[in-house]
């Protein structure tokens, strides 16, 4: 079997029964148009209500706007390997999809730190929440994540730059991910697996590390609150957040929490398909649903009088 530096892969996609891709295409199409429109909604109320211009509301429309094109580097090619059953993708446009897939997954993971640090200052110091996430250090910390994102990310994209793999060969997955193109390498990979291993987990660790701390600090401080009001609205302002670090995580962890080239099992990839399609979905409607302020500014934007129940 050749190798070659720049070979053609075949994603295989969701599915290979025959009467499936139908209905999966289907299925995911209005997934992604749903995400489309969640995300879009979001923006736009976000930017059109100024009651919303305040550090959480701003780090919430990054992470719609994240979302958004998180969704957009995988969902139209797996819909159009379902339509056409045609997988077929170089390997010059599988390194692009899987730089821009890390990028957007970096920075939801930093943008949900970057949320629980907003949320530790307005609980735990309410009195010093204006001076402590003033509108520099939010956009500093939105760039600086950006930054490290990119940098991380490129690093990954020159590793897998350098391998030799098989050519023409099938990735058992609907995007261009580490751990199959580790398996249809022909170079030995140990040590871009490993570097990756150690990027991957310093990136996923250390914000998770973070996310843990703040929610430790805002839990014992909530405890202090002496009325069980004062609890609930305090806890209240988390419960969104919160929701999604847990969608997130456990759908990330339950993919990535063993080496890149370890086999595919098909649990994992419904996992990927959870992190990768269904909590960015999710993402905007748990917070518009369960947030009584982005309700009303939905409701004011559309003209809409009647109470959302």
């Amino acid at each position: 079997m050749n190798c070659s530096k720049n070979p053609d892969f075949v994603l295989l996609g969701l599915s290979n029964d025959p009467d499936k891709p139908q209905l999966l295409f289907g299925l995911f199409l209005a997934l992604y148009l749903l995400s489309l429109l969640g995300n879009l909604l979001l923006l736009m109320v976000i930017g059109a209500d100024i009651h919303l211009h305040t550090p959480m509301y701003f780090f919430l429309s990054q992470l719609s706007l994240v979302d958004l094109c998180f969704t957009t580097t995988t969902a139209p090619k797996m819909l159009e390997t379902l339509w056409t059953s045609n997988g077929l993708i170089s390997f010059s446009e599988c390194l692009a999809q899987l730089y821009f897939f890390t990028v957007f997954a970096d920075m939801d993971n930093l943008l949900l730190t970057a949320m629980a640090i907003d949320r530790y200052a307005a609980i735990c110091h309410p009195l010093h929440y204006a001076l402590l996430m003033t509108p520099c250090r939010c956009a500093l910390l939105v760039g600086g994540s950006w930054g490290v994102a990119h940098s991380i990310s490129l690093v990954h994209a020159l590793l897998l730059s350098q391998l030799s793999f098989y050519s023409n060969q099938e990735i058992p997955h609907f995007f261009c991910d580490f751990g199959p193109l580790f398996r249809l390498s022909c170079s030995d990979t140990h040590l871009n697996e490993d570097l990756m291993m150690v990027l991957t987990g310093l990136l996923g660790i250390s914000p998770l590390l973070c996310i843990t701390s703040s929610y430790a600090h805002i839990f014992l401080a909530v405890a202090r609150i002496p009325s069980a009001q004062g609890k609930k609205k305090a806890l209240a302002t988390c419960s969104s957040h919160l929701s999604m670090v847990i969608l997130f995580y456990s759908s990330v962890f339950a993919s990535y929490l063993k080496s890149p080239s370890a086999s595919h099992a098909s649990g994992e990839l419904g996992a990927a398909v959870m992190y990768a399609l269904v909590t960015p979905t999710l993402n905007p409607f748990i917070y518009s649903l369960r947030n009584k302020e982005v309700k009303r500014s939905l409701k004011r934007i559309l003209g809409i009088e009647s109470s959302w129940h």
